[in-house]
C-alpha cells in the first residue's frame, strides 16, 4: 500500500505539472524606460511658448512583447501628447536592423500615447509661436531609440506566461464628455500575464479619459493621473504596467477636478485600486493564438491649417490633400485590440467593439499608431449641432469623413481576423 500511495502522489504531481505547463503557452516579456525631457523643453497642450522647469513624476515608454511559436506582437505605450505615424515607421526601421523578422516582424509593432498635457511637444504645434515647431529633434531621436531598447529588452526577458483578464466600468464620479454628456465608454479592461510562479509579468489596462488635470497650470513634467496609477500598480502588483488610452475625443475630460497634484494622485490611485479589485477574480484566456492584421489608409485633409503647418515644417510629415496613416486589429488569446489614429469619439469605440468578433476583452487604443487630432462623428458638422465645443474640435480635425473611413477600414480588418 505504501508503494501504491507514493505512485499516486508521483502521478498526481506529473499531472499537475503537465496541466500547469499547458496553461503557459505564451512567451511574454516587458520593459520600461524613462523618457523625461530636459528643462526648457516646450510643453504640449494649452498655449504656445510654455517650457518645463522641472519634474513632478517621470514619463515612460513601456513595451510588452508576446510570442507563441508562430508569431510575435509588440505593444508600445508612451507618456506623451501623441506620436505621429512617421515616428512608428522609424521605430520599426531601427528594430528591423537589430532584431530578425523571425523573432519579431516589425510590422507587428503597435504604439499608442497616453496623451498627457504635461509632456513635451512631439508634434510641433506648441513651440515659441504658432508657426515655429516645438519639437526637440534630439529628444525625439532619443525617444525612438528608447523604444527600440525596451522592445529588445522585453524580447530578451520573455518567459512562459498565461493570460487572464477582467473588466468593469469606472470613472462615474469624475469623467465626463463635455461636448456630448450621454456619449461615453466607461469600460475599464485589463489583461494580465502571469508567470509560472503566479507573478505578474505585465498588465495592460484600457480606459478613456484625458490626462489633463494639470493642463495649463503646471510647468513640471508629469503623466498626470496616469503617473499616480503607475506608481500604485508598481507597488501593489509589480511587473510592468501599461496604460492604453481609449477613445477620449469629443471631449472626455476630468472636468471638475481641482488643478492640483493631489487630484492626480487621488484619481490615479482610484484607477489602480479598481484594476486590482477586478484582478481578484479574473477569467483565464481559453485561447493562446496570436492574430495580426493591419492596413495603411489614405485620409483626406480638408483642414488647410494642417497643410500649411506641414508646408512650414511645423509638422514633420507630408500633409497635402491627404495623409497616410495605419490601423491595426489584432488578437492575443481571447483579447482583441484595435487602434484609432487620433482622439476618437466614444461612439467610435462602441462601434469598434461591436465589430470585434471575440467573446473576450476588447481594447480600443486611442492615439494608436498616429495622432491626427480629433476624429469626430457627423453630428459635429450639422448646421445647428446639439453637441458643444464644435468650433474648436473641428479646428483640430483633418476632415469630417475621417471617422467613417476609419470605421470602414476596421470592419474590413475584422472580417479577416
Amino acid at each position: 500500500m505504501k508503494y501504491i500511495s507514493i505512485l499516486i502522489i508521483i502521478l498526481a504531481t506529473i499531472s499537475c505539472n503537465t496541466q500547469n505547463n499547458d496553461e503557459y503557452k505564451l512567451s511574454v516579456g516587458a520593459a520600461s524606460k524613462s523618457i523625461n525631457p530636459d528643462p526648457g523643453a516646450f510643453i504640449a497642450g494649452d498655449k504656445n511658448n510654455r517650457q518645463f522647469t522641472g519634474i513632478h513624476d517621470s514619463l515612460y515608454v513601456k513595451a510588452v512583447v508576446v510570442s507563441n511559436p508562430e508569431s510575435s506582437i509588440a505593444i508600445l505605450t508612451f507618456d506623451c501628447i501623441g506620436l505621429l505615424y512617421p515616428t512608428l515607421q522609424e521605430i520599426r526601421e531601427r528594430v528591423s536592423k537589430k532584431i530578425s523578422s523571425e523573432e519579431l516582424n516589425p510590422k507587428h509593432i503597435v504604439m499608442s500615447s497616453t496623451h498627457t498635457h504635461s509632456g513635451p511637444d512631439v508634434v510641433g504645434i506648441w513651440g515659441p509661436d504658432q508657426l515655429t515647431s516645438g519639437v526637440d529633434n534630439d529628444y525625439l531621436d532619443n525617444l525612438i531609440e528608447s523604444a527600440v531598447e525596451v522592445i529588445e529588452k522585453a524580447l530578451q526577458d520573455q518567459e512562459p506566461a498565461k493570460l487572464v483578464y477582467a473588466e468593469s466600468e469606472f470613472g462615474h464620479e469624475w469623467v465626463y464628455n463635455i461636448s456630448d454628456s450621454l456619449n461615453l465608454d466607461r469600460s475599464l479592461t485589463t489583461i494580465q500575464f502571469l508567470n509560472s510562479k503566479q507573478k505578474s509579468v505585465a498588465t495592460l489596462s484600457n480606459f478613456a479619459c484625458h490626462p489633463t488635470i494639470m493642463d495649463g497650470v503646471s510647468d513640471l513634467v508629469s503623466a498626470d493621473y496616469i503617473g499616480a496609477f503607475y506608481e500604485s500598480m508598481d507597488q501593489q502588483l509589480g511587473g510592468i504596467n501599461l496604460f492604453l488610452q481609449g477613445a477620449l475625443g469629443g471631449w472626455v475630460q476630468p472636468e471638475y477636478e481641482k488643478k492640483i497634484f493631489e487630484s492626480t494622485q487621488k484619481r490615479g490611485l482610484e484607477l489602480a485600486n479598481a484594476v486590482m479589485s477586478n484582478l481578484k477574480s479574473p477569467q483565464q484566456s481559453k485561447s493562446y493564438e496570436l492574430k495580426f492584421a493591419s492596413k495603411e489608409i489614405s485620409l483626406p485633409v480638408s483642414n488647410e491649417n494642417f497643410q500649411i503647418l506641414s508646408e512650414m515644417g511645423v509638422f514633420n510629415r507630408p500633409i497635402n490633400k491627404s495623409v497616410t496613416s495605419e490601423i491595426a486589429l489584432f488578437s492575443i488569446g481571447d483579447a482583441q485590440f484595435v487602434t484609432h489614429p487620433g482622439e476618437t469619439s466614444p461612439i467610435h469605440s462602441l462601434l469598434s467593439k461591436k465589430a470585434m468578433k471575440t467573446q473576450g476583452p476588447k481594447f480600443v487604443m486611442g492615439l494608436g499608431m498616429d495622432a491626427l487630432g480629433y476624429i469626430l462623428t457627423p453630428d459635429f458638422y450639422l448646421e445647428n449641432p446639439k453637441v458643444r465645443h464644435t468650433d474648436y474640435l473641428k479646428s483640430m480635425s483633418i476632415d469630417k469623413n475621417t471617422g467613417e473611413i476609419m470605421m470602414e477600414s476596421i470592419l474590413d480588418l475584422a472580417d479577416t481576423n
